[in-house]
């Protein structure tokens, strides 16, 4: 395992957002909820205290739904036909279903998203540049959803990057694991336990 340099590296937390975690979110109100993801809170905590402590950045990514006209929000095909739930106000930039939960709170940076990737099309890789971050410890949800996607995406961008393989989740624990091995190639994947020890011994 790689130490880390505390000033050139960030915790991403990827879409830990109160639309998805909270009792009171759009994910609870629609039924879409599973153990493995609720867990992920308690188990990002001391990393990301940590990760300040040692005076390392914390980055948040958003999903955010924009809204159109009216209010209404544009929704891709493909999760309209997943989450038939969500409608206008949910995942609103500004909003407190938007918002990185308390537990994680508070980020150096928050960037929005609209895909999957965090890269694509927002100003991640801009922010990161600037703050000089080289290495992106990578945590949040889903694992084979937005964490894969930006991990890949940052991997194009020589950006070193670290998964936690017990502080990411998905809906199936199959898939999370699946999407875990799979990111081997372009990733080291540490448990959240081993990214703070890396982080002490740098």
């Amino acid at each position: 395992m790689a130490h880390l340099d505390p000033a050139r590296t960030a915790l991403l937390l990827v879409d830990m957002q109160n639309d998805f975690l909270h009792a009171d979110g759009a994910y609870a109100r629609g039924h879409a909820t599973a153990p493995a993801i609720a867990a992920l809170p308690a188990r990002l905590k001391p990393v990301a205290d940590a990760f300040r402590a040692a005076g390392a950045w914390i980055v948040s990514t958003h999903f955010t739904l924009v809204p159109g006209k009216g209010g209404a929000p544009f929704i891709s095909a493909h999760l309209r036909e997943l989450r038939p739930f969500l409608g206008a106000g949910d995942f609103a930039p500004g909003s407190f279903g938007h918002d990185l939960i308390d537990e994680l709170q508070p980020a150096d940076m928050k960037v929005e998203k609209v895909a999957y990737s965090a890269f694509y099309m927002s100003r991640l890789e801009w922010v990161l540049r600037r703050a000089g971050i080289g290495t992106l410890v990578v945590g949040g949800i889903v694992t084979n959803g937005g964490v894969a996607s930006t991990v890949r995406d940052a991997y194009v961008r020589d950006i070193h990057t670290v998964v936690l393989s017990d502080g990411c989740a998905a809906f199936d624990d199959d898939v999370h694991r699946t999407a875990i091995a799979a990111l081997k190639p372009v990733a080291e994947i540490a448990t959240c336990d081993e990214a703070v020890a890396m982080l002490g011994a740098a």
